[in-house]
């Protein structure tokens, strides 16, 4: 597990030095809504890659996951319990419902699977929308007004996406993860070979609606709202995959770059110019998948060799010289 091994202690002390953030400017609450919502983004991009990514199996449909645990957190908040337990009980909720369809999805491959996972994630929301007694229906929830300071959500939502990174970077090296790798290969062959493809789907697809179910739980009590046109979004799952494939899917430090970058520029074209970010994702995708398949992690491996290279010639002739 060497990669895993190397990374570790690098994110490790990023997620050190981004904690110092609401000590050194606790008054900047654009900083630390900023860093909620990128982090909530890193750790859902990262999540969606077990699956995405390691097995190949794109899924646009991880809004109903996101949606389930924002809502199990809003009702379970409402009934009485503290928001910091209703997150592990949002993200069982998710895992749950990700065994459900699981099942039959799963058995599908490609375009057939994405396909689907849209269909299941429209029916969420269609069906969210007429439980008016449970969800609110098209009013929504209004959830209390009393919640923790936004320090606190910064840490929480810091904390989570560095739990998340952890679990994909323990999984990429492990025998899960290599199983993964090879159903995504070539499934018929990694069956051949004894990998337990169906069980393995199963596992990344619940690991993964977990992590994003805690996330959405996390996310309602944020707000202090949800309605199911937000958090059960078309848009929120294709977020996912837009993070994943900005990033380098498939790998480790992809979701993170690809969060930062994805919510940076959000965050400043729907502010200044609605709607137009749609159009920057989409230029930018086509450039992507054009030119560098692997994201921004294959660009920065590719300007990284030369120069590494330069700098491995400029020593080896510093030192002939000196031993001349």
């Amino acid at each position: 597990m060497p990669a895993a091994r190397a990374s570790l202690p690098s994110a490790f002390g990023l997620v050190l030095l981004l904690a110092l953030v609401p000590v050194l400017a606790p008054g900047n609450i654009t900083l630390l809504n900023l860093g909620f919502l990128t982090f909530l983004y890193v750790a859902q991009g990262v999540a969606w890659n077990i699956l995405g990514g390691f097995a190949g199996y794109v899924s646009f449909g991880y809004a109903a996951f996101y949606g389930l645990g924002a809502y199990t957190t809003a009702l379970l908040w409402l009934a009485g319990w503290p928001p910091l337990l209703t997150y592990p009980a949002a993200g069982l909720v998710a895992a749950a419902f990700s065994l459900i369809v699981g099942g039959p999805t799963l058995r599908l491959t490609g375009p057939y699977f994405s396909i689907a996972t849209i269909g299941v994630g429209e029916a969420m929301r269609i069906l969210m929308l007429n439980l008016d007694r449970i969800t609110g229906g098209a009013s929504g929830l209004n959830l209390p007004t009393a919640v923790p300071s936004k320090a606190w959500f910064y840490l929480l939502a810091l904390l989570i996406a560095a739990a998340a990174f952890t679990v994909a970077a323990l999984v990429r090296r492990s025998p899960f993860g290599l199983g993964l790798q090879a159903l995504r290969m070539d499934l018929e062959a990694a069956e051949g070979l004894g990998v337990r493809t169906a069980l393995f789907k199963n596992l990344a697809h619940t690991l993964s609606a977990f992590i994003v179910g805690a996330c959405g739980g996390l996310y309602a009590t944020y707000l202090q709202f949800v309605h199911p046109d937000t958090v059960f979004s078309f848009t929120q799952s294709i977020s996912l995959v837009l993070i994943t494939l900005i990033g380098g899917i498939g790998t480790l430090w992809g979701p993170v770059l690809g969060a930062a970058v994805f919510y940076a520029v959000q965050d400043y074209l729907q502010t200044s110019y609605p709607t137009f970010h749609l159009l920057v994702y989409g230029v930018l995708l086509i450039l992507i998948l054009l030119f560098e398949p692997r994201g921004l992690v294959g660009l920065a491996g590719r300007l990284w060799r030369p120069l590494a290279a330069a700098v491995s010639r400029g020593q080896a002739g510093a030192g002939a010289g000196r031993t001349g």
